[in-house]
């Protein structure tokens, strides 16, 4: 079995910037401080160190972050990589107020 982080978007761009809310709280947990999924940002540089930015990395290492085609090719790629047969999958993604509900 793999476990995965995922966050897919119609671009590239935007799953990029939704997934800066898990960077955050993934420096927030190496900070040692606690609450929600903090909103996303524009720019990951003004919020973290670069030890903060290289840990952070280290850890969502397998994260899939991209448009349908980007996520597709990531998610072939592990398959044979790893020939996992099975695939537990984790999103952390920031619903603004007023946002559409996930499905």
């Amino acid at each position: 079995m793999v476990c995965i982080n995922i966050i897919a978007a119609d671009s590239n761009r935007d799953a990029e910037f939704l997934f800066t809310s898990m960077q955050q709280a993934f420096v927030k947990l190496r900070r040692g401080e606690t609450g929600q999924l903090p909103p996303p940002i524009q720019n990951m540089d003004q919020f973290w160190s670069p030890s903060e930015q290289y840990g952070v990395q280290q850890a969502l290492s397998m994260s899939l972050v991209g448009d349908k085609a980007k996520v597709r090719h990531g998610l072939q790629s592990i398959l044979r990589e790893t020939d996992a047969d099975e695939i537990m999958v984790n999103g952390q993604i920031f619903r603004s107020p007023g946002a559409p509900a996930f499905v």
